[in-house]
């Protein structure tokens, strides 16, 4: 992976429907080298996926809620058990196992409080849980999908 390639990164970063002929005009290619370019990432898992990104409050999910979770056991049946159950959970956006006093932190988007009830309701179910605690997000001062490029670049120097 070149700079050129982490312009690419950088503008579809920013919108992924960019059509091919602006996006090599934006990097300084012909669309050809530019086309490759971008199938190489693809291929190489680089560019994982390409979606659409959703407003949660125009769909009716105006409360975020970060749920952090203690795990009642500590063995792979229980964690195979507990992953299986909150993926099929469809407001849970996000699952993160963590260090520390916690063992996963969940991103969930429901419309109210009686909405993230339920939600509630489905995830004590799934396994047995030590400890949830609910923390209600009151304003979204950052949110992007985009990740810094400056760090792929220290990767290839310290490579080279």
């Amino acid at each position: 992976m070149d700079k050129k390639d982490l312009e690419i990164l950088h503008f579809l970063q920013k919108d992924a429907s960019m059509p091919l002929a602006d996006l090599a005009q934006a990097v300084h290619l012909s669309v050809t080298p530019c086309w490759r370019r971008l199938q190489k990432l693809q291929e190489e898992g680089v560019i994982r996926q390409q979606v659409i990104l959703c407003d949660p409050v125009k769909l009716n999910l105006g409360l975020t809620v970060m749920v952090a979770l203690k795990a009642a056991q500590h063995n792979e049946k229980w964690m195979q058990k507990f992953i299986t159950g909150v993926r099929d959970i469809p407001e849970i956006v996000e699952i993160l196992r963590m260090s520390g006093d916690i063992d996963y932190l969940l991103k969930v988007h429901v419309p109210d409080m009686a909405g993230f009830d339920l939600v509630y309701k489905k995830l004590v179910k799934v396994a047995d849980l030590q400890d949830v605690s609910s923390s209600f997000v009151m304003e979204v001062i950052k949110s992007t999908t985009a990740l810094p490029l400056d760090y792929a670049i220290l990767k290839q120097s310290k490579g080279s």
